[in-house]
């Protein structure tokens, strides 16, 4: 009998920051199950998301493209008649090709139209809410600037429930996990787990409630652990945990304007809807016995772009016809090289601005406008702070290895790294555009529309 293929999973948080877990530097949230994930597989220490924003993330975690080459911006809004394009290939749809069953249980934001559900983009099955949790008429400025209908709860294609309480949800969507996991022991699948918390609002199951030293958060986050464990026991369980490749990440960093109910990205600047590194790095950790060696660290640069080209090279899938942005980093992760495929990462945001580069050890900012709240009044259980706008007037250049933080610009010390990533950065404008140049990029797709 041919080799069973191994079985992927990811698990996708919101809005969790990269100092949200033990092994990236917790010290008031036990996470005991990720830890123990860290410890049998790899963790990354520069892994980024793809953009620090919700739907942009996801398009290009399960597409392998710069979201903006496939046209998607920022967060989508309930009802706006856009979504990822039915012509992008997922990594639900090349698994699937390759005979996988394909479940998604969570958040997905990358289209609420019928046209768009996750159904039509090779998941057999899907259980969870179509965009962000506070997309919903208790969202805390509802009235004065957002007018939010229901929060609808999906079953595949069909509404089944609208929330007044998310309480459940993280149990219920790990509950629909674990199911999955059973139902399809004997034969390969794709178990997608994009978890609506940490974005607020918080809520957390009694089980997790007040247990943690970092308040509601933490123990929502103690609860996703738990989550995590329960599907790691699973595959355990049915004898398939060694022939089981499982990722944990994050879609962004966290929204500091919410104060205590926000994530820490310590010890890097700045956080959620930036290009800092608060707003990009996350944690970031892999686990597959039967392949990859146990305990170790890869400080190497890396994007959720590479996920897709890496776990085509695993399962034997073919990549998409189209052009996509990411490379396989499997190399990488076995230990054969010690090198990033990618030469530099573009950091792009809003519509299709290119605030930095990192190339190297180097991250080069260019001059656009970005949110901040050094200086401003935190928000406190669950009421937002107000963001002050900063313009970044000039190039400013950082070495992450002696300077993670990103407090010292050392451009002026360093011109030929100016001139080098000026040059990288040039090429990717010729592709992707640049709306801060006005550079119109040549390869950029079109998002769906419904018609």
């Amino acid at each position: 009998m041919p080799e069973r293929p191994p079985n992927i999973v990811i698990i996708f948080t919101d809005d969790q920051g990269y100092q949200d877990v033990g092994v990236f530097g917790a010290q008031d949230i036990a996470t005991p199950n990720l830890d123990q994930m860290a410890r049998e597989g790899v963790k990354l220490t520069s892994f980024y998301a793809a953009q620090a924003v919700c739907s942009a993330s996801r398009a290009a975690l399960l597409t392998g493209c710069y979201p903006n080459r496939i046209g998607i911006h920022n967060a989508f809004m309930p009802n706006t008649n856009k979504g990822l394009h039915p012509n992008e290939k997922t990594l639900a749809e090349l698994l699937k090709a390759k005979g996988y069953a394909t479940g998604i249980f969570g958040k997905w934001h990358l289209g609420d139209h019928p046209d768009f559900l996750p159904t039509k983009h090779g998941f057999d099955e899907w259980y969870g809410i179509p965009y962000s949790n506070d997309m919903w008429p208790y969202h805390p400025q509802q009235g004065p600037i957002f007018n939010f209908g229901p929060l609808p709860l999906y079953e595949n294609e069909k509404i089944i429930d609208t929330l007044n309480d998310q309480s459940m949800l993280t149990t219920q969507i790990t509950q629909r996990s674990v199911d999955f996991i059973n139902k399809n022991k004997d034969n390969p699948f794709f178990l997608y787990v994009p978890h609506p918390q940490p974005h607020v609002p918080l809520f957390v199951s009694d089980k997790f409630k007040g247990k943690s030293d970092r308040g509601l958060y933490g123990d929502v986050i103690m609860e996703i652990d738990w989550s995590v464990g329960q599907i790691s026991e699973t595959l355990k369980q049915n004898g398939l945990e060694k022939n089981t490749l499982v990722i944990f990440t994050s879609d962004n960093g966290p929204w500091l304007s919410y104060g205590n109910h926000a994530g820490s990205a310590l010890p890097f600047r700045e956080g959620k809807g930036t290009a800092w590194e608060g707003g990009q790095r996350e944690p970031f950790i892999i686990k597959y016995p039967d392949s990859l060696e146990s305990g170790r660290t890869i400080d190497e640069p890396v994007m959720a772009i590479d996920l897709l080209p890496t776990i085509a090279a695993v399962t034997k899938a073919e990549l998409p016809e189209q052009t996509i942005d990411g490379k396989s980093i499997w190399p990488l992760l076995k230990g054969k090289t010690s090198d990033s495929p990618q030469e530099a990462y573009f950091f792009y945001y809003r519509v299709n601005e290119l605030f930095g580069v990192r190339y190297n050890n180097w991250k080069l900012y260019f001059p656009h406008r970005y949110r901040t709240m050094n200086g401003q009044e935190l928000g406190k259980d669950g009421l937002p702070g107000e963001y002050r706008y900063v313009n970044l007037k000039e190039t400013e250049l950082y070495n992450l290895e002696d300077d993670p933080g990103e407090t010292t610009n050392v451009a002026n010390e360093h011109p030929e790294i100016v001139k080098i990533i000026n040059q990288l950065a040039d090429k990717k404008r010729a592709e992707l555009g640049d709306a801060l140049t006005g550079q119109v990029g040549l390869e950029v797709r079109e998002p769906g529309r419904v018609k």
